[in-house]
């Protein structure tokens, strides 16, 4: 009698066993068959975006930017030529066209700790420490990454505290986040400023987040390792040290500055495009073992997150990306000067040498 009774219990016990494997294989699936989903979505969303609008690099475009409006080697549009099209240009004897297929990404690093909370007053959105653009280029399946020094003089758009505009100034770039509710306001009056600066650039989307969001975004990855190019100030951290970044000691490296030292930001941002470049480098190992992760940034990240990006377009550029290459080689940084202003730090782009990387990372040649 016992026996059979065990032999029942047995058999009970497998059929349990049984059906939590189907649940969990169903499970596995339908999730599998989401995040398909969201790749088709996101694929034919992105689609919609690129393909619209050029950057303006001939001579009425590049007037007043620079005291010879005329740069070396910059010719008059040839619409002449059987194969010119509109928006064409030729530099040093070089026939140039936009890529049309590329889709570039505007990314904010925010002086806020906390979770995104909107302001009522329009002078009070928070400034943004750092800024890059991603370029994603599917030709030559290449990642590219411009960093933005922060205290880049730009165009930027000046408002009151009720949020009417006063007038467009030269300032810092950072200042334009500022100049907003801290939230989509702000974004999208420092992507405009960002695309004004490099000759009214297309920009497909923008991401701006809270650095107090650094800690969840570097162990999400298993932590990044680093080799500090200096000393970092209210750390240990000592220039050549090695170190595996956790938690609040990432937000330290990326953060940190002594600000009594002058051009102390450029510093900064040298940390920030290394530790970016490492990032990605853990970010892809770690997708090798969870497709799904950016899903999940995305979810975690949401309340210090302020993005016109889809879910599904995350999604679908996630997994693209890891097709893509992407090194130091493939990070730029605007040349420039950095001058003493009346008051505060500014750095003046060299508007020759930001033309010309305009069209190395957005061009291709025309043959």
């Amino acid at each position: 009698m016992k026996i059979n009774m065990k032999r029942r219990m047995k058999r009970k016990l497998c059929r349990i066993a049984a059906w939590t494997m189907l649940v969990v294989v169903i499970l596995v699936l339908a999730g599998f068959v989401a995040f398909a989903g969201l790749q088709i979505s996101g694929k034919n969303s992105l689609g919609r975006l690129s393909g619209n609008g050029s950057p303006v690099l001939n001579l009425a475009g590049v007037a007043g930017r620079i005291e010879n409006p005329e740069l070396p080697g910059l010719d008059e549009a040839a619409e002449t030529e059987d194969d010119w099209q509109e928006g064409d240009v030729r530099y040093q004897g070089i026939h140039y066209r936009y890529n049309a297929d590329i889709l570039t990404f505007l990314f904010l690093g925010i002086d806020k700790l906390e979770e995104v909370k909107p302001v009522e007053n329009g002078m009070d959105g928070g400034q943004s420490d750092a800024i890059f653009l991603l370029v994603l280029n599917p030709h030559n399946k290449e990642i590219s990454m411009i960093n933005i020094p922060r205290d880049t003089m730009a165009d930027i758009d000046g408002y009151d505290e009720n949020g009417y505009f006063v007038a467009t100034i030269k300032a810092q770039l950072a200042l334009q986040h500022g100049y907003g509710d801290g939230a989509e306001l702000s974004c999208e009056r420092t992507k405009r400023a960002v695309a004004r600066l490099f000759y009214e650039l297309p920009i497909h989307g923008y991401c701006a987040v809270n650095m107090g969001a650094v800690p969840m975004l570097n162990d999400a990855v298993g932590g990044v390792e680093v080799v500090a190019p200096e000393d970092v100030i209210y750390t240990d951290i000592k220039e050549g040290d090695r170190v595996l970044l956790k938690g609040e000691e990432a937000y330290n490296y990326l953060h940190n500055r002594d600000t009594t030292v002058p051009w102390s930001a450029a510093g900064r941002l040298e940390r920030q495009k290394q530790y970016l470049t490492a990032y990605a480098s853990a970010a892809m190992e770690a997708m090798k073992h969870d497709i799904t992760l950016p899903v999940t940034l995305y979810n975690t990240l949401s309340k210090y997150m302020v993005t016109d990006i889809s879910l599904d377009e995350v999604s679908y550029l996630a997994v693209q990306a890891m097709e893509y290459h992407f090194d130091e080689d493939s990070m730029y940084t605007l040349e420039g000067e950095n001058v003493k202003g009346d008051q505060y730090e500014e750095f003046h782009a060299d508007e020759t040498a930001l033309y010309e990387l305009i069209l190395r990372v957005f061009y291709e040649e025309v043959e």
